[in-house]
C-alpha cells in the first residue's frame, strides 16, 4: 500500500467506531499520523493504539472542545462525528435538535476556523466531510439530521471556495446506510415510528430507495476518503460524492 500521506497529520472525529475508525485505519495505513477524536475515551484509546495515533477525548456538542485538540499542525480533517434521533417534528425534542446541529455543523466550523490558518501557511490541506445521502435527499422523522447534513454540504462548499487559492480542498462523501453502530441503533426507532417489525426495517425502509440492496461497509467509505486526501484527489473540491447504491438516481 502506497504511503502517500507520510508526513501528514489527520484529525478524524467520531473515530472510535464505524466510519471514523475505518477512516483512521485507512489514513494511518497511507502513512498519516492520526488524531483519533471521540467522545468515549476507551474507544478513542483503542483505535489510537491500533493505528499508532493519538487519542483525543472531546465532546463536540460543547464549543469548548477545541481546547482539547492537540496544539500541532493538522493537514487533513475528516468531519465524521454525528448522531441520530428519529421522531416526528411535533415530537422532536428541541434540545436534541440543537445538539445535533452543534456536533454536525458548528463543530466542523470551529475545527476549520482553528486549522485553516496553518493549512494556508503550508499551502496544503484536505477537508473530507462525511455527509450522507440525507445531505442530498430528505426522509421523514429525521428533521435534525437532514438539516445538519444539508448545512454541512453548504459549509463544505464555502471552505472549498475560500481554500482553493491556498491548496486546500473540501468535499463531502454521501453514503447511504453504512453498517455502523449508529445505523444499527436506528432500527428500533425506525420500527417504532413506521409501525413495523424491526426485522423489516432494513429491507422495507433503509434499502428501499437504493438500487443496490445491501448496506455499505465502513471500509468502502474510508477508501474514498483516502483517495480524496491523496495526490489523485487534488482537483476534486466543492462537490458531493454519493455512495448511495443508486438512491439519488431516482
Amino acid at each position: 500500500m502506497a504511503k502517500e500521506l507520510t508526513g501528514r497529520t489527520a484529525l478524524v472525529t467520531g473515530a472510535g467506531s464505524g466510519i471514523g475508525a475505518a477512516c483512521a485505519r485507512r489514513l494511518a495505513a497511507g502513512g498519516a499520523r492520526v488524531l483519533v477524536a471521540d467522545l468515549r475515551a476507551e474507544s478513542a484509546g483503542k483505535v489510537a493504539a491500533e493505528v499508532g495515533g493519538v487519542a483525543v477525548v472531546a465532546d463536540l456538542s460543547d464549543p469548548g472542545f477545541v481546547a482539547a485538540l492537540p496544539d500541532e499542525p493538522v493537514d487533513i480533517v475528516v468531519n465524521n462525528a454525528g448522531f441520530q434521533h428519529v421522531a416526528p417534528i411535533e415530537e422532536f425534542p428541541p434540545e436534541v435538535f440543537s445538539a445535533i446541529l452543534r456536533v454536525m455543523v458548528e463543530a466542523p466550523f470551529l475545527i476549520a476556523r482553528r486549522v485553516l490558518p496553518g493549512m494556508y501557511e503550508r499551502g496544503w490541506g484536505r477537508f473530507v466531510n462525511i455527509s450522507s445521502v440525507h445531505g442530498l435527499r430528505a426522509s421523514p422523522y429525521k428533521s435534525a439530521y437532514v438539516t445538519a447534513k444539508h448545512a454541512l454540504e453548504g459549509f463544505s462548499k464555502v471552505v472549498a471556495l475560500e481554500g482553493a487559492a491556498h491548496g486546500v480542498t473540501s468535499t463531502c462523501v454521501c453514503p447511504a446506510y453504512v453498517r455502523t453502530p449508529l445505523v444499527e441503533a436506528q432500527i428500533a426507532d425506525q420500527a417504532r415510528v413506521h409501525g413495523i417489525a424491526p426485522e423489516e426495517v432494513v429491507e422495507s425502509v433503509m434499502l428501499r430507495p437504493a438500487a443496490v440492496k445491501r448496506l455499505i461497509e465502513p471500509e468502502e467509505v474510508a477508501e474514498l476518503v483516502a483517495y480524496l486526501c491523496g495526490p489523485s484527489g487534488s482537483f476534486i473540491t466543492g462537490v458531493s460524492l454519493p455512495m448511495d447504491g443508486g438512491w439519488t438516481a431516482r
